[in-house]
């Protein structure tokens, strides 16, 4: 998707700072954390949201989950506990039309979340 704020990142159009990249996934640092430790980790493919997904794309889902268990050991936050959010649509609190997930540890985290 051309206009799509994630696609830009993965092709390099506007920076991050990126902790993780493969063929298939990249992950970084949120721009507004609310956490310590607050990574976006999206597919390189874009899928507009979890009500997008297809048969096909269950690999990628898997792939993204391992991707986030290196993540956690990688910033030390394995132990004592995190949180994966992935926000689908508008109520749900989905701003970037490109499914990704937040990850977020290093405090402790309320709930409900809001």
């Amino acid at each position: 998707m051309e206009d799509c704020l994630f696609c830009k990142i993965v092709k390099g159009e506007i920076p991050s700072t990126k902790v993780y990249e493969d063929k298939e996934v990249l992950a970084f640092k949120d721009i507004n954390p609310e956490a310590p430790v607050h990574l976006i980790i999206i597919p390189k493919k874009h899928i507009t949201s979890l009500n997008e997904l297809k048969p096909e794309d269950s690999e990628i889902i898997s792939h993204i989950f391992m991707v986030i268990q290196k993540l956690v050991k990688d910033f030390k936050i394995d132990e004592n506990g995190y949180r994966i959010v992935n926000n689908c649509g508008e109520h749900g609190g989905q701003s970037v039309p490109h499914m990704h997930f937040h990850l977020l540890g290093g405090r402790s985290l309320n709930w409900p979340p809001g």
